[in-house]
């Protein structure tokens, strides 16, 4: 015999209403004129697309609701602080949950303690992708949040600091997890170009370069340690750098339980000459460096525990263009067939499965035979996406 209360309250399933996430158009022609006006109006799970065409200086503000999708269309529109700041902190200061921005380009933020942001995240869980953060003071600023993670993608940042290395072009608080893949990273002021304290680390097939003149401090800093995959990424060191150590791993205080760091098939340039290509804190579990090109001089780790396997560390390696940060390897390299299977650290793959192609962007990784050395096959590339004319 069939309930009658299930059979009721199904009835009264299906004909309940059924409401849907609602899309909120911004610039010239469109509903509303500025991005803030239509996060005012929006509620959870709304998209928010923002025209280029439109002119949005100046307009900045903070926001609590849930799921919003910011989504840049017709190009890529452009928010410049202008002078402004919401809630003395940042361009948009994000409270609510599980964000997404998309194809957005977020510049000048500078507020009275030289902290301010293109975002400041304050609330758990953020998508970026495709987006470019330049001459803040900081790009991305994340609040410790436990339980967040935070995925950046595909996205572009740099001369962001505030000259004193106390804002970098990233600042990823106590977080869950991070995910940082196919970005480029570049000429901090006195910053670094990646800080993060979260608990795992995913940093995977990017660039990250100091560059000629460049004032960086660390390329990557790992303050707090936690668990670190870092796989695949192309790491350039400066002679004007503010300080020697490329990838800095636990050198503060340590807030996490495992503290355990794979650095895999990275490619690592110290165009300095000198100082230490991963330097690692006295607490740390033995790191695994395994199949690294380390060039230019410079220590390969502080830590004397480390597994090194088929790393090759050499002077100088003949590059397609090292002028152009082009470290893909030519014939005859001595890195080509002499790397080994990466294996697994912490349960996970350590293999690298992409290549970083400019800028910002990624392509499957493929190996011929036996792994090459670096993060780079050989005959990997292009090196360019279609259509790159130089400028972000």
């Amino acid at each position: 015999m069939r309930n009658p209360r299930i059979i009721a309250s199904l009835a009264l399933a299906t004909s309940a209403p059924t409401t849907h996430a609602a899309i909120l158009d911004v610039g010239p022609g469109h509903p509303y004129a500025t991005p803030c006006a239509a996060i005012a109006a929006s509620n959870d799970g709304d998209t928010i697309r923002i025209d280029a065409a439109g002119q949005y200086a100046g307009n900045v503000c903070a926001w609590s609701r849930n799921g919003l999708t910011i989504l840049g269309v017709n190009g890529r529109p452009h928010i410049d602080a202008a002078g402004q700041a919401a809630q003395g902190k940042a361009i948009w200061v994000i409270v609510g949950q599980g964000t997404t921005i998309d194809n957005i380009e977020l510049s000048g933020a500078a507020v009275p303690d030289r902290n301010g942001a293109g975002i400041r995240q304050e609330g758990r869980d953020l998508t970026v992708r495709n987006s470019w953060f330049h001459d803040n003071e900081n790009g991305i600023l994340a609040n410790d949040v436990a339980g967040s993670t935070i995925v950046i993608e595909n996205s572009i940042f740099e001369r962001n600091g505030d000259g004193r290395g106390q804002a970098h072009n990233l600042y990823i608080g106590r977080i869950d997890t991070l995910v940082f893949r196919h970005n480029w990273s570049r000429l901090a002021s006195v910053g670094h170009l990646l800080k993060s304290r979260a608990r795992v680390n995913h940093i995977v097939s990017n660039r990250l370069t100091g560059e000629t003149g460049g004032t960086a401090s660390y390329e990557i800093n790992i303050a707090n340690g936690g668990l670190a995959f870092v796989i695949g990424n192309l790491i350039e060191q400066p002679p004007t750098t503010q300080n020697g150590a490329m990838l800095d791993y636990l050198s503060e205080s340590n807030p996490h339980p495992d503290n355990r760091l794979f650095v895999v098939n990275n490619t690592f340039v110290n165009n300095r000459g000198s100082g230490t290509f991963v330097q690692i804190g006295a607490s740390a579990s033995p790191a695994l460096l395994r199949n690294n090109l380390f060039v230019g001089g410079g220590n390969v780790t502080t830590q004397a525990a480390a597994v090194r396997d088929h790393n090759l560390a050499a002077p100088s390696v003949a590059f397609v263009d090292a002028a152009q940060y082009d470290y893909r390897l030519v014939a005859g390299s001595a890195a080509i067939d002499v790397g080994t299977d990466p294996g697994t650290g912490a349960g996970q793959s350590l293999v690298p499965t992409s290549a970083y192609v400019h800028p910002a962007s990624g392509m499957p990784r493929t190996t011929n035979g036996i792994i090459d050395v670096g993060a780079y096959e050989f005959g990997d590339g292009p090196l360019f996406a279609d259509g790159f004319d130089g400028v972000p």
